[in-house]
């Protein structure tokens, strides 16, 4: 923890990343294969009444949604991830660790198999079965922790790694027996994929994450308390299987809400709550927002880079987060140990 951390710090720092994350977002709006006019698209959706403009449809219909829907999905994973591996206390811990990932796949293939074509609020079947069965599993392993006896963060991520185990095989069997054109588009939707969105989508899903970050805001002081471990946390008079619990809902809440936008996209949730922490420490009243706008960066970029570098095709934003993602994180470790090691 870092007592001296000044709330005059903590927003400069929040500032310069919000700062940096909205040149970043103007810079990737007018990256592609398409070269477009700021001024020409700012003169409205049609050039005449005949002729539509090119320059306002790529800009403002295409590029920015989906610039958007990347900002969100990217804070939503990169928050969950750090709240994770705060509360399991495992490094290794990401927003997927407790079934989240096989609960919103197996969701996912429900969908499909079961040719559902109705939507909600403007969501397809396969995104609304998506959200609720990521956080069915939630449930499902939080209730199983509780039924197996008193609450511990190992038993509830051992159950969450059974249940992954479980709904996966499931997956695998649903795959198996399902015809090739169906099962293609799943496999792609679990690679994670990003696509333009309508406004109301991004206004709901984009309100439910920031809801959900500035609710774990408050409770920055008491995870990084829980961090060292719930002993000492319970000396100081913290609840801790209610800050837990809630933590951990909101956690699993805005990665359902991601999930249910983009697909599974890994190593957000893993990478980027440890880059930040090796570079401004573990301190989760900073760890928690700076995360989710580096998030956001990250993921922005990488889907920029997955609809241009093989243009006109698209590459799933996850095999661009996973190739770059790994070698990053390596590269960041290796340099923190190499620093601790000449400074000891």
């Amino acid at each position: 923890m870092h007592p001296f951390l000044s709330p005059k710090t903590l927003l400069t720092r929040v500032a310069a990343a919000i700062l940096l994350l909205v040149l970043v977002m103007v810079a990737c709006s007018f990256v592609g294969t398409e070269p477009i006019s700021l001024k020409a698209a700012l003169a409205g959706p049609a050039l005449s009444s005949a002729s539509p403009n090119p320059d306002y449809e790529i800009l403002l219909r295409v590029r920015v949604p989906r610039i958007l829907l990347a900002a969100i999905v990217g804070a939503a994973l990169a928050g969950a991830g750090v709240v994770f591996q705060a509360i399991l206390r495992n490094p290794l811990a990401d927003p997927y660790i407790l079934g989240v990932s096989s609960g919103a796949g197996l969701g996912a293939m429900l969908a499909v198999i079961c040719s559902v074509n109705w939507t909600l609020w403007g969501r397809s079947p396969v995104a609304v079965f998506a959200f609720f069965g990521a956080l069915g599993t939630v449930w499902l392993v939080w209730t199983i922790g509780r039924i197996t006896g008193k609450f511990h963060v190992t038993g509830l991520l051992l159950a969450g790694v059974v249940v992954n185990a479980c709904f996966s095989a499931v997956i695998m069997f649903l795959t198996s027996i399902t015809r090739s054109q169906d099962v293609y588009a799943t496999v792609f939707w679990l690679m994670g994929n990003l696509a333009e969105e309508e406004a109301f989508v991004l206004w709901a899903s984009g309100g439910c994450v920031v809801a959900g970050i500035v609710a774990l805001l408050f409770l920055g002081a008491q995870l990084n308390v829980i961090s060292f471990g719930p002993t000492d946390a319970r000396s100081m008079g913290i609840h801790v299987e209610r800050v837990q619990f809630v933590a951990l809902a909101i956690s699993a809440f805005i990665t359902a809400v991601a999930v249910s936008l983009s697909g599974l996209i890994g190593f957000v949730g893993l990478i980027v709550p440890h880059a930040v922490r090796l570079v401004l420490g573990p301190d989760h009243r900073q760890l928690l927002p700076l995360s989710c706008v580096a998030g956001a960066i990250f993921l922005i970029v990488a889907d920029t880079v997955a609809r241009w570098i093989v243009a006109p095709a698209q590459l799933p934003v996850g095999v661009i987060t996973a190739m770059a993602g790994g070698p990053f994180f390596l590269i960041l470790l290796i340099r923190y140990n190499r620093k601790v090691y000449w400074l000891s």
